[in-house]
C-alpha cells in the first residue's frame, strides 16, 4: 500500500499542478477577452469564450488521463497505450466499467486516480460555472435587470 501511495501521490500532485496551471490560463484568457458593460457583442461572443475555456480545461483532463495511462504502461499493467489510456479514462471519470482490471499489486491506483479525476473534473466544472456566472451577470446588467 505504501508503494502505491509513494507512486500515486506524486502523480496526483502533478495532475493538480497541470489543472491549476490550465485553469489559471483559461481564467486569464477569459479576463483578457471579457469586458463587463462593453457595448453589445455578437450573439456568439459568450459562447465562443465559454467554449475556449472549456477546451483548455478538457485538454488538461485529457493530458492527466494520458499521464496516468503512461504510468500504467510503464508499470507493465498494459502492453498497448490505447488500453492503458482507456483504463485510465474509465478510472479518471469514475465510470468504473470493470472490463479492464489491473493486477492485484497495482489495483489500488485505480481508486486513487478516480479520486484525483473527480477533484480535477470538479475544478473544471467550477471554473466553467464562474465564467457562465460572469457572462450571465453581464447580460442581466445590459438588460437592466441587475444593478
Amino acid at each position: 500500500m505504501l508503494k502505491i501511495l509513494a507512486l500515486g501521490l506524486p502523480v496526483m500532485l502533478m495532475c493538480l499542478t497541470i489543472q491549476a496551471a490550465l485553469t489559471g490560463l483559461s481564467v486569464r484568457h477569459f479576463l483578457r477577452n471579457y469586458a463587463p458593460n462593453a457595448p453589445e457583442h455578437t450573439p456568439w461572443f459568450g459562447i465562443r469564450l465559454l467554449m475556449a475555456v472549456m477546451v483548455i480545461l478538457m485538454l488538461g483532463n485529457v493530458l492527466q488521463i494520458s499521464i496516468w495511462g503512461a504510468l500504467f504502461l510503464w508499470l507493465g499493467e498494459f502492453t498497448e497505450l490505447y488500453e492503458a489510456v482507456y483504463h485510465s479514462a474509465v478510472n479518471f471519470t469514475s465510470l468504473g466499467y470493470g472490463d479492464v482490471v489491473m493486477s492485484k499489486s497495482w489495483k489500488l491506483l485505480g481508486p486513487l486516480e478516480a479520486a484525483n479525476g473527480v477533484l480535477m473534473c470538479g475544478m473544471s466544472a467550477g471554473a466553467l460555472m464562474a465564467v457562465m456566472q460572469a457572462l450571465i451577470k453581464d447580460e442581466l446588467r445590459k438588460r437592466k435587470l441587475l444593478e
